[in-house]
This record gives structure tokens, C-alpha cells and sequence, in this order.
């Protein structure tokens, strides 16, 4: 087989379409997001960043930076090791504390990322529960669709935010059988947010556990950035929580808080959690600092609100199609992979605003979209900038109007 011509052709594919991904060289600007520096062949230029996953702008706050440098200046750069051989540090155990408290649960166990944290807690519990049945939601992260395959035990995918075929599915399982429903409360491509509550009385009823992941709601909802479970009184339904450090609280990383025996079982059988390398302790010592200063301050929590309904709105006054949500994620739909990315293009390199093209297959063919995530430090200014070039591009492309 001549490989080289097969990759060639496969990437070729992906250019014919539009959806072959190109990375963006920024540079970010400390104390200046969402300004960054793009790097091109032709030389930088500067840019605002409208698709950022560092929601409230935390991976520049002052706090988190100085907490971080602390504690490089104290203990040096690496872990070490895997948690296991020397790699736990005193960070490490502050993080799971205030993990724990963040969600009101007995214990915390941290990961390398929010990828791994799903993937390795799913996939040990699918491998560990004899006879577990997985229930699913469809829309699912991909890392909880692979940590349940990774499990190799029974799984059921559960219509998106049904509760009726939730529910009978569950009827349909063995009564006696061990479940668990697997679901997120925001959904990062549409923005939705799951009847939590609801989910909670079919677990109760059906005798299954919980695991919600918070990943896109952890920082951003509930008077302690605890998440949407936090908001809505939850918590304490819900057997595991997972979330990530790298998206609201600005630096990286992923876990889990549950009990102290689910957190040191997933601790003492997950090849993921036992196999790898500790988080830095500078990212903990980050993470702790951004944790404990969005449980105590609401003001980004209410700016960042403030200026999502701005943009909705200014979105409206010009008829750029957007998608109702009741959350920060503000998709605006182009359906065409190459005018998606083309419009991506044009903004980036006339405008100088930065959106990444969202295409198949992460999100279904022919609603490719534009997915904005508006922080607490875009200004009016750069609402208005960003929609007036979208206003320009829509009649340039000739897409169709959102009617009032």
C-alpha cells in the first residue's frame, strides 16, 4: 500500500469539502484578552478573539498568574512523576479539596484534561460494574462516547434531552441489572442545557447512578461557579460530577468529585489516572486560585451574562441567524462547510476578529456553524465591530436573514 498517497488523498478529501482545519498562530496578550498577536507569513497582525473556551477570561486574571508563578518559584516546573511515584504535591491535594467543596461532595480526583477524566472514569466503570448498562445521551462529548466504548459493557443511547425515551429505555433494561446515565448539562454546539432535575427522578426511580458532566457550566453558573447542577439545587442528586480546569477557570486540566469511594476506586483502577504523569503544580496552584476567587466573586458571572444578551441582541437588529439557547454559547448558523470556513477566512483576514468554523463531524452536515463565545472583557465596541463585518459578509454570501 502506498501510505503517503492514502493520507494525501484522505487530507485532499477534507480540502474539497472545507473542512480541513487550519490552526491560527496567536499569541495571547496578558492582561489585554481577548486581544491576541496573529502570526502569518506575511507578518503579525493583531486580533479579538470570539471563540475562546477561556469563557470569563481567567487564564489572564491576576490572581491565577501570580499563584502560578508562586509556585513555580517554590517547587520548580514538573510533577515528577505519576501520582502514584512522587508526582503528588501538596497542590495536587489543595485542587481535590476545592474541587470537593466546589460541588459539595466528599472528594475530588484531578486529570491531565477533561478528555481523560471522562474517557478513564467511564471506561474503568464500564469495565469494573458487572453487568452495567450505560444509558447515553446522543449528543454526548466524544470523550464519553469513546471512555463508554472503552468500558466494552452494555450501552443505550437515549434521543437528546428525551426524557420519554430516556424513560423507556430504562423500562425496556433488566430491572435488575446495574445502570447509570451518562449525560452533559451544556451542550457546547447548541448551547442547550438538560432537565437535570427530571434526569434525576428516572435515575431514582430506575435505580441508576448519575455522572453529568459540567465541563461547558463549571465557573460559568450557580452563585459558586459549581455549574448549572449548582444553580439548580442539585448536587448532592448527582453521583459524579465532572468537569474541566481549562475552559472557565482559564488553565487545564480535568476531574471528577463524588464520594470518597467512587473517587478512590476510579483512583486505584483507572490505567488513565495511574499511568500518567501529574498536572504540573503550577496548573493546580492556577486552578486553585481561579476556583476560590470565582466562588467568592460574582462579578464576572453577571458581566459575562450581560454581554451575551448584547451580542443576541445585536445579532437580531441585523438578522444574523443565531440559535436560541438559554446558554453563553451563541451558535450563528451558515449550514454550508465552505462558506463556513470561507466566512471564517474573511473575518479573520480583513476584520481581524477571529471565529473558528465549526464543521462535520462535529456538528451534522449542513448545519456547519459559527460558534461565538462572548467573555466579560469584549467591549461594546467589539459586539459592534464583530457584527457589523458579519452584516457585510451575509450580503456578500448572500445567506438568508433571520426575521425578526
Amino acid at each position: 500500500m502506498d501510505f503517503e498517497a492514502f493520507f494525501k488523498g484522505e487530507l485532499d478529501s477534507l480540502h474539497q469539502e472545507g473542512r480541513y482545519r487550519v490552526f491560527a498562530d496567536l499569541e495571547r496578550h496578558r492582561g489585554a484578552f481577548p486581544r491576541a498577536t496573529r502570526h502569518t507569513p506575511e507578518g503579525k497582525r493583531d486580533v479579538t478573539v470570539w471563540c475562546s473556551n477561556d469563557y470569563l477570561g481567567m487564564g489572564q486574571h491576576p490572581a491565577v498568574i501570580e499563584a502560578m508563578k508562586e509556585a513555580i518559584d517554590h517547587c520548580g516546573a514538573g510533577a515528577g512523576g505519576t501520582r502514584n511515584i512522587s508526582g503528588t504535591t501538596h497542590y495536587h491535594v489543595l485542587l481535590e479539596q476545592e474541587l470537593a467543596d466546589l460541588h459539595g461532595k466528599e472528594a475530588g480526583l484531578i486529570f491531565n484534561s477533561g478528555y481523560m477524566s471522562n474517557w478513564a472514569t467511564l471506561g474503568t466503570l464500564g469495565q469494573k460494574i458487572p453487568g452495567l448498562i450505560i444509558f447515553s445521551d446522543a449528543l454526548n462529548h466524544a470523550s464519553m462516547i469513546e471512555g463508554i466504548r472503552h468500558g466494552k459493557c452494555e450501552r443505550v443511547i437515549w434521543k437528546h434531552n428525551d426524557l420519554n425515551d430516556l424513560e423507556a429505555k430504562l423500562k425496556a433494561a433488566d430491572p435488575k441489572a446495574p445502570k447509570m446515565i451518562a449525560f452533559e448539562s451544556v451542550y457546547s454546539m447548541d448551547g442547550d442545557i438538560a432537565p437535570i432535575r427530571q434526569i434525576c427522578d428516572l435515575a431514582d426511580q430506575y435505580g441508576a447512578m448519575t455522572y453529568l458532566d459540567e465541563v461547558h457550566a463549571v465557573g460559568m453558573y450557580g452563585p459558586r461557579g459549581g455549574g448549572i447542577a449548582e444553580r439548580e439545587g442539585l448536587m448532592d442528586r448527582i453521583t459524579i460530577i465532572e468537569g474541566t480546569l481549562g475552559k472557565a477557570f482559564g488553565v487545564m486540566g480535568g476531574y471528577i468529585a463524588a464520594s470518597h469511594a467512587v473517587c478512590d476506586f476510579i483512583r486505584s483502577f483507572a490505567s488513565g489516572f495511574i499511568f500518567t504523569t501529574a498536572l504540573p503544580p503550577a496548573l493546580a496552584a492556577g486552578a486553585v486560585a481561579s476556583i476560590s476567587h470565582l466562588k467568592n466573586s460574582p462579578f464576572e458571572r453577571a458581566r459575562h451574562q450581560d454581554r451575551v444578551r448584547k451580542l443576541r441582541a445585536s445579532l437580531d437588529a441585523r438578522g444574523i441567524p443565531h440559535m436560541t439557547n438559554p446558554s453563553h454559547i451563541v451558535p450563528v448558523m451558515v449550514g454550508d462547510a465552505a462558506k463556513c470556513k470561507w466566512i471564517s477566512d474573511l473575518l479573520l483576514d480583513h476584520s481581524d476578529v477571529y471565529v473558528q468554523p465549526i464543521n462535520y463531524p462535529t456538528v451534522p452536515r449542513k448545519t456547519e456553524r459559527l460558534r461565538i463565545t462572548p467573555t466579560p472583557l469584549h467591549s461594546d465596541a467589539d459586539i459592534e465591530h464583530l457584527v457589523g463585518a458579519l452584516h457585510q459578509l451575509w450580503s456578500r454570501c448572500a445567506l438568508a436573514r433571520a426575521v425578526a
